[in-house]
């Protein structure tokens, strides 16, 4: 779908046609940074896709700047004229002129914060696309996350090197938490003469993000920065979902099927499984669904409480004793304001990255368990069987489909960068890979909705209650 470039893209009245279709008009398109703002002064190049063996570019291979995606793609016909303005973004794609030659370009890659399915993928279909796609040669790994700028040696890469690389879990090139210093990054970017920065990360990393892109710019400095976001958690914002999701949420699944397997095998047997999730549910809402397994799913979004009517005791004794077990999969953010603090203090603690330190809900809520049944019922047997699957699950490769995303994700980035765009993260919006202002990623959050159909068919499958005080 094309668009004029404005902010405030078309106008007039919304109408229905006599054929029945819906013009939607003032579409407001999200301004992506560019390198010409404020060097105006910049060449363009032809892209080296025209000469690429592997494409044969027609008129509509490449993506001009009117090529867009709406973010809301769901629209109400009786609600004429329709609200807007309707936010938009640009598409990603190689573009018909470039603003880097090849030869002058120095790329570094760094991975911060946790492991996710795919980083590894994410950093060979980067050096791979760079050297197949557009001819650059001189392609630099950044060790142990933003501290590696200016603590140690960029690593050459080549596409020999990283072949095999999407086969393994974890970082090759390493990762940490923390070792923000912006002066000392920017200067060490500055000093090593790179021109384009891909930096894989999440929220924190996103946040860090803005900053060297901000910091670059006040220098005036001809140098690209693009994101790819990375949260096995799914919680990033804007785009349809971030990689290793999905892989995370397959691998779930083996966790849920031993616990349903220990507790069915045990009398008033229960299997407890905690999964990712920090501020959203995603992943265990996700493997609840695919599993058909799980009797209670409890997420950060939805309050629950453990004693009373319809408290989580109450429900899991009638599961018991209409089934003999059950099985409970918590998010790792989950029951965070019920979890009594060992220490008495109301400070929240933070890791490097800026992250609450949260109470391991998982095994208070196996002790918890346990006091329970033998407070109600104790002369009855009873077994809580507690899996952490958390490193086994954000330490595995890719699956097929991530690793697929993790190359569509690199390429994205790869044209983008070369495309002369700075400050902005790549990912798919409506099935659509477009571009992000970076400080709107780092703001936006992907929560669970609660209220919508995805939930109410979670409550469908494990019956369990809304745990609303009655």
């Amino acid at each position: 779908m094309a668009f004029p470039t404005d902010n405030a893209a078309g106008a007039g009245e919304d109408r229905r046609t006599e054929e029945g279709s819906l013009t939607i008009p003032n579409i407001k398109l999200h301004r992506l940074p560019h390198l010409k703002d404020y060097l105006p002064d910049l060449k363009t190049h032809p892209n080296p896709l025209d000469n690429n063996p592997f494409f044969h570019p027609v008129s509509e291979f490449y993506i001009t700047p009117s090529d867009v995606i709406l973010r809301h793609i769901l629209h109400d016909l009786s609600d004429i004229p329709s609200p807007g303005p309707h936010p938009a973004y640009h598409r990603a794609g190689p573009r018909k002129w470039v603003y880097f030659d090849p030869t002058d370009v120095r790329a570094a890659i760094v991975t911060c914060g946790g492991l996710c399915p795919g980083m590894n993928t994410v950093i060979r279909e980067l050096v791979v696309g760079l050297w197949e796609l557009y001819g650059v040669r001189e392609i630099f790994g950044i060790r142990a996350g933003y501290r590696g700028f200016y603590s140690g040696q960029p690593v050459p890469l080549n596409p020999k090197m990283v072949h095999g690389w999407h086969k393994m879990g974890g970082t090759v090139l390493e990762t940490s938490r923390g070792g923000f210093h912006l002066d000392k990054i920017v200067n060490a970017i500055q000093d090593r003469g790179f021109n384009q920065i891909y930096i894989v990360g999440g929220d924190g990393t996103m946040r860090g993000m803005v900053e060297i892109f901000n910091e670059i710019k006040r220098r005036g400095l001809n140098i690209a920065v693009a994101g790819i976001p990375k949260t096995v958690d799914n919680d990033v914002g804007i785009i349809d979902r971030s990689f290793g999701f999905q892989t995370a949420v397959e691998m779930a699944q083996q966790a849920i099927n031993a616990a349903h397997t220990e507790a069915k095998s045990a009398v008033n047997g229960i299997g407890l499984v905690k999964l990712m999730g920090r501020s959203t549910g995603h992943i265990a809402l996700h493997a609840t669904l695919s599993s058909r397994d799980v009797d209670c799913c409890l997420i950060p979004e939805n309050y629950f409480y453990l004693e009373g009517e319809n408290g989580l005791f109450d429900f899991l004794g009638k599961r018991l004793k209409e089934n003999g077990h059950a099985v409970v999969v918590v998010a790792e953010g989950a029951g965070q304001d019920i979890i009594p603090k060992t220490d008495g203090s109301h400070v929240q603690e933070k890791d490097e990255s800026g992250n609450p330190v949260f109470s391991d809900v998982g095994g208070w809520l196996k002790s918890e368990l346990k006091r329970w049944w033998d407070r109600d019922h104790p002369e009855e047997l009873f077994t809580v069987k507690y899996i952490d699957p958390t490193y086994m699950i954000r330490a595995v490769p890719a699956n097929a489909t991530d690793n697929m995303y993790c190359t569509l994700l690199a390429h994205s980035a790869i044209h983008g960068a070369m495309g002369g765009y700075t400050g902005f993260v790549c990912g798919p919006i409506n099935g659509n890979y477009g571009y992000i202002p970076v400080d709107e990623v780092a703001r936006a959050k992907n929560v669970v909705n609660t209220r919508d159909h995805k939930w109410a068919w979670v409550r469908s499958i494990t019956n369990q209650p809304d745990f609303q005080i009655i």
